[in-house]
């Protein structure tokens, strides 16, 4: 493995400055071109498994936090409150408060649940400078954080979809998990002392506990028990990742919470007609997007995958000679969506420019017999070469194997759906929501953008193309 923060520095991905602070890194355009790349994938991926995206603000007042149980259980990690107004305002350490607000926000029916809400969101923690390190330890975090808002019955279906989610993330990412931990609250734990490290009653966290080791033993995935681990609120998976130094740390985590719904009075209406209380499942499938990239450095080296790379295709004119087609092609590629970017001739000979872009997973060649032919030819990172083909066809195939999403495979990552309900698509039409298409197998979710929902009350065969141009704002 690699040390991310040197190679991060040498590749010009992401650097630090005193004036800002330690703890606090900032993006290069390479590093955010990568970030960007997994926030796209994060948000892709949970759409299509029935998440609904959200934003919500970093600042909460005191008062939210001693709610939900931060401010007395992990007012240590925490910033100061800052004095706005008459009012102490915190910056927030978790994004959970947030979402459990927006629940409450509504009237909600069993028929919506499981309600499955995710945001790429800020939060910060207020590390000791003796922790902090690169982008695995920071002080400013990028959160990959999610909530499902679910009945008791349904817990262990979405933490069991969430694992999977997970899973399937990481073989998409090329990252490897070292170890899973059941992260339990300490054996000699007392629940109900306010002097305690937890919140709640020992019921719930045995049930809780209890769901999480079913999900992991129904997974068939090997792991060890962590007592003195879990959350203040609630037990957790803790999927661990080693850096290069053979440290451990989580990148992802499940969580059962019975306590969160309680304390802020959440509520929907059953089947019954009574009113009872959701359990509240935590998720991040990456975790900090800061920890991730550095962990896909390190495992990488540099060498991403095309659809990771912060330049996925370098144009090399052969001479100067070629540079008006080699910019024809670049405006093609960036057309499409490619990271693209032109070798000219003037920085060296083909082989020196060859060598300085060895970790692009492409690199088009275009001599006098490809620019009169508006051709290109390929090679790739690994060192083999293709035959000269219409640049057009070419970089539309680079571009489609460049999403990890769209390789001709079905959907991998469908949850299960929720209970249906007054606003969901019957069969015979279809839902154009990133989701599922109900009417002649039609697979349009990779077409279309976030958010779009459609239901479309005839034949759809043939129907696709027209549909897909009318929704996309890129193609008026």
């Amino acid at each position: 493995m690699y040390d991310h923060r040197k190679l991060g520095r040498e590749l010009g991905l992401f650097d630090s400055d005193p004036l800002i602070g330690a703890g606090l890194p900032y993006w290069l355009p390479a590093g955010a071109a990568i970030r960007q790349a997994i926030e796209r994938y994060i948000v892709d991926v949970e759409r299509r498994a029935g998440y609904q995206q959200v934003y919500s603000p970093v600042l909460g007042k005191r008062e939210l936090y001693e709610i939900s149980g931060h401010w007395a259980k992990y007012n240590e990690d925490m910033y100061p409150p800052m004095d706005v107004g008459g009012e102490q305002v915190v910056l927030r350490p978790s994004l959970c408060p947030h979402h459990a607000l927006m629940f409450r926000s509504r009237a909600h029916s069993y028929r919506e649940l499981p309600l499955r809400m995710s945001e790429l969101g800020g939060m910060y923690r207020s590390e000791l400078s003796g922790v902090l390190g690169g982008l695995t330890r920071v002080r400013a975090i990028q959160l990959n954080d999610g909530h499902i808002f679910c009945s008791l019955d349904q817990v262990a279906e979405e933490a069991g979809a969430a694992l999977a989610l997970i899973n399937q993330a990481y073989r998409d990412l090329g990252i490897s998990a070292s170890r899973y931990l059941l992260s339990l609250p300490a054996e000699d734990a007392k629940f109900g002392d306010p002097a305690s490290k937890y919140v709640g009653d020992a019921e719930s966290w045995e049930r809780a506990s209890s769901l999480l080791r079913d999900v992991l033993d129904g997974a068939g995935i090997a792991y060890e028990e962590a007592p003195g681990e879990a959350a203040f609120y609630g037990p957790k998976i803790d999927i661990q990742v080693e850096d290069s130094a053979g440290r451990e740390s989580s990148l992802s985590t499940i969580q059962v919470d019975f306590h969160q719904p309680a304390a802020f009075g959440l509520e929907f209406m059953g089947a019954d007609g009574n009113k009872h209380r959701p359990v509240m499942v935590h998720r991040a499938i990456v975790g900090s997007i800061e920890r991730a990239v550095a962990q896909l450095i390190e495992v990488h080296g540099g060498a991403f995958p095309s659809w990771l790379a912060p330049v996925q295709l370098v144009v090399l004119p052969i001479s100067d000679k070629e540079e008006e087609a080699a910019a024809k092609v670049l405006r093609q590629a960036v057309d499409l969506g490619l990271r693209a970017e032109i070798a000219y001739a003037e920085e060296g000979s083909l082989g020196a420019r060859i060598r300085q872009n060895r970790l692009v997973p492409h690199l088009a060649v275009i001599g006098p017999r490809e620019a009169a032919a508006g051709e290109i030819a390929i090679r790739d990172r690994d060192g083999s070469q293709h035959p000269a083909a219409p640049a057009a066809a070419v970089l539309r195939d680079l571009a489609a194997s460049a999403d990890p999403l769209r390789r001709g495979e079905p959907p991998r990552h469908q949850l299960p759906a929720p209970s249906p309900g007054p606003s969901v698509p019957q069969p015979g039409e279809a839902a154009i929501d990133g989701l599922d298409v109900r009417s002649a197998g039609l697979e349009l979710a990779d077409e279309v953008g976030d958010g779009v929902v459609v239901v479309v009350e005839r034949e759809v065969h043939g129907l696709a193309g027209p549909l897909v141009a009318e929704l996309d704002p890129r193609r008026e």
